[in-house]
Parts: C-alpha cells; sequence; structure tokens
C-alpha cells in the first residue's frame, strides 16, 4: 500500500506511474473520496468545537441557574449530525482503503521503463548450455519412462495440473528440498521456519495477494483460510502488526512448502509436463530489513538463490524485470531464468522482489530506530530459492544422457543415498 499523503501530493506521477506499470486502475474515484473526506473531517472538527463550547455555556447556565434547555437540545441536534458525519466517514474510509489496496507498488528509479517482457534486459549470464550428440527430450517424455513422473494418476486423482511423482523422483525432489534448505541455513544465515499451510484473510492481503488476487487462489471458505501461493505470505507476515528493534534487522527466513495456485490467467500455457502445475514445491527466502539496507539486500538474496544452480552446474541468466513487467507489490524485481534444452530457451526459475515499504504499511510492520525517533516501516524482500518442480525439470534435461538415462549432480549425490543416477526401470 502507498502513503495517502504521497499519492495526495503527487497525482501527475501516480497517473505515469499506473501507464508504466500497465494499470488499468483509474483515480478519479479516489481523489474524489479523498477530498470528500477531507471536507466532512473540516466541518465535523468544527461541530465538535461548537459542541465543547455549547457544553461549557451549558454548564455555565446551569451554574447560574437560567434554563439551559435550549441550548442542550441545539446540542443534542449538533450531536446527532456529528454521528451522522462519522458514520459517513466511516464509510468513506472503508472505500478508500478498498481502492488504495488495488494500487501497485512503484517501481524503483532503476528499474527499466517497458510494457512486458520483451523489454527485460540481460544482467548476466552463468554457465554454458550443453551442446547435446542426440536430440534432448523433454521432461514430461524422460519423466515417464523413467517411471518417475506420472501425469495419468495425478489428474485421476484430482485434475490436469497434478502431478504423482514416484520412487526416485520423489527421492529426488526431497533431495533437492534438502539441499536447498540447508544452503540457505547454514552458508546464507536464514532461519529455517515451517509455517502454517492455511492463512486468513488478513495474511493475504498484507502480502497483497488479496483482493487483487482473489481467483487465482485456492480458498476454504467455511473457515476463512486460504492454501498459500507461495511461502513468501506466511514468512512476511509473521512480524505483521509488531514494532522490531532496529537492531534485529535484518532478518533471514526460510521455508520449504507446498504452494497452491489456480494458473487461472494461463489458460493453454504450458499445458504438458510440471512447469506449470496447481501444486508446486518451492524454498522461499524472506528478508526484513531498514530502508536504507534494502537493495543491498536484494542484490545478496538473489545471490543465494543463484547459488543453487551454481551448484549443481546448471546454466541460467538473470534479468531484471521492466516496469510493465513486474509484480503487484514489487518495486523492483531480478527474475533468474534457468536454460531448458528441450525448449532451447531459459525459462524463470526464481523471482527475487524487494517490495520497499508497500507490504509493511498493508500489514503494519514496523522498527524502531536505534538513533531515536518515531518507528519507521520495514522494507520487505522475498525469492524463490529456488522452485523445486522447475529444479527438476532442469536437471531431468540437462542431465539427461542418449540411452535416456539422468546423471546426479555432484553436489546433490550426499541428499539422494549416493544415487549417482536414475536409469529406465528394467
Amino acid at each position: 500500500m502507498l502513503d495517502m499523503r504521497w499519492i495526495r501530493e503527487n497525482r501527475k506521477e501516480l497517473e505515469q506511474m499506473l501507464q508504466a506499470r500497465n494499470n488499468a486502475f483509474s483515480v478519479e474515484e479516489l481523489y474524489d473520496l479523498d477530498e470528500q473526506r477531507r471536507e466532512i473531517l473540516t466541518s465535523m472538527e468544527e461541530k465538535k468545537a461548537q459542541r465543547n463550547e455549547g457544553s461549557k455555556q451549558v454548564g455555565l447556565l446551569k451554574k447560574q441557574g437560567k434554563d439551559a434547555e435550549l441550548l442542550m437540545e441545539e446540542m443534542r441536534i449538533l450531536g446527532d449530525a456529528i454521528k451522522e458525519m462519522e458514520e459517513v466517514l466511516s464509510r468513506i474510509d472503508g472505500d478508500l482503503e478498498s481502492l488504495m489496496l488495488q494500487i501497485p507498488n512503484r517501481p524503483h528509479e532503476t528499474v527499466p521503463l517497458g510494457l512486458d517482457e520483451s523489454n527485460n534486459p540481460v544482467m548476466h549470464y552463468w554457465g554454458e548450455p550443453r551442446s547435446f550428440d542426440f536430440e534432448p527430450q523433454p521432461h514430461w517424455d524422460l519423466g515417464e519412462s523413467l517411471g518417475i513422473l506420472d501425469f495419468e494418476r495425478g489428474v485421476k486423482l484430482a485434475e490436469s495440473r497434478f502431478t504423482v511423482i514416484r520412487g526416485k523422483g520423489a527421492l529426488l525432489m526431497r533431495g533437492l528440498t534438502q539441499f536447498m534448505l540447508d544452503l540457505h541455513t547454514r552458508d546464507h544465515g536464514f532461519e529455517e521456519i515451517l509455517p502454517p499451510l492455511l492463512v486468513n484473510s488478513a495474511t493475504m492481503q498484507g502480502t497483497g495477494q488479496l483482493p487483487k488476487f482473489a481467483e487465482d487462489l485456492y480458498r476454504c471458505a467455511q473457515d476463512d483460510l486460504w492454501l498459500v501461493p507461495t511461502a513468501e505470505v506466511p514468512l512476511t507476515n509473521i512480524y505483521a502488526g509488531e514494532i522490531l528493534e532496529e537492531k534485529q534487522l535484518p532478518l533471514y527466513l526460510t521455508a520449504y512448502t507446498p504452494c497452491f495456485r489456480r494458473e487461472s490467467g494461463t489458460y493453454g500455457r504450458d499445458v504438458r509436463g510440471i512447469l506449470r502445475q496447481h501444486q508446486f514445491d518451492k524454498v522461499e527466502l524472506v528478508k526484513i530489513s531498514s530502508p536504507e539496507k534494502s537493495y543491498e539486500e536484494l542484490e545478496s538474496l538473489t545471490l543465494a538463490a543463484e547459488e543453487v544452480l551454481k551448484r549443481l552446474e546448471i546454466p541460467f541468466r538473470r534479468i531484471c524485470l521492466c516496469t510493465g513487467d513486474m509484480g503487484f507489490a514489487s518495486s523492483k524485481t531480478y527474475d533468474i531464468e534457468v536454460w531448458i534444452p528441450s525448449q532451447d530457451k531459459y525459462r524463470e526459475i526464481s523471482s527475487c522482489s524487494n517490495c520497499e515499504d508497500f507490504q509493511a504499511r498493508r500489514m503494519n510492520l514496523r522498527f524502531r530506530p536505534e538513533a531515536g525517533g518515531k518507528p519507521r516501516f520495514a522494507h520487505t524482500l522475498n525469492g524463490s530459492g529456488i522452485a523445486v518442480g522447475r529444479c527438476l525439470i532442469a536437471l531431468m534435461e540437462n542431465y539427461q544422457q542418449r540411452d535416456g538415462s539422468i546423471l546426479i549432480p555432484e553436489a546433490l549425490v550426499p541428499y539422494v543415498g549416493g544415487m549417482t543416477r536414475i536409469e529406465k526401470p528394467a
């Protein structure tokens, strides 16, 4: 959520920002409501002052033994008018908040202008894509031939975009998850958290999933609980409504969770395989930082995510998302894209974002500066560290062999019981 004072004083800049972000939000109603609110507040304060003065006069008249009934009646009418204005003000405040929750975050000044993903500049590449002396298979063919991906039974148990991962494939997923958690907790200083997979509406609103993305979420309506679309939601909200001490910052949190998304806006895209699923596994990284250090923390967070792929020796590149391609809550985002041989291109495996104080304002997450003064809103950052299923895809395709087997990266062998290869069942 943006600062209302900034919105009030920077209408032109707000309109330009919305245009740069390809956001169709109209500011007219917002500014009209804000004007009405300020007019009512001014009038209400005047009436309250009149009532206070009138109450003093009533007391004085009674003290003098004079009739105060007429003035008391005027004060009752004035009180009713104030009460009515307070009710109108409450409705306007609710409408204003609803509109404010629909406005995306402001891009950082270093974010490139652009309409869509075609305008995202590449920051750097790591690793050379492998040259195959055979036609590389897509992961769905590899997975079925090796008996580790069972698409048919996933659909039978749930619906399309759900998959059963079996045997050595399940072991590989478990090993990847443990490898990532160990890396981030032991080498990068993150505290591991095991959060709830169901969260309430306030928690979803805090990180920006509600109200904008309600249609893309799974909800347990009877309990007003939502399945987490990413561990970013519970991790970032752990300190919602609290005031931290500056010396506690930065906080580094990580969690492995299944994640649940309807993918309602992706009909017809990536329908084969496990690239785009309704249920998927992810190791998430979250940081809570002071504003002065948050962009340093964004760089180190992104490096932590990249380190997973470096140790697995899988080629990737980093891009910076332009204004028209950034997520709703982000001020700046780096995407890490991994090389997928069967598609002959890079595909997203992690997004690392600095949300500045956008989420902190929504969840009222503040810190008390060591130098003194009023509490300030913290900056929140998040990134995939990384998406486990997409890492499985990249591993399978980059490490596939001519005979259809898959080699296990050296760094991962200790996490899969010493297994060095997955071969076709006899």
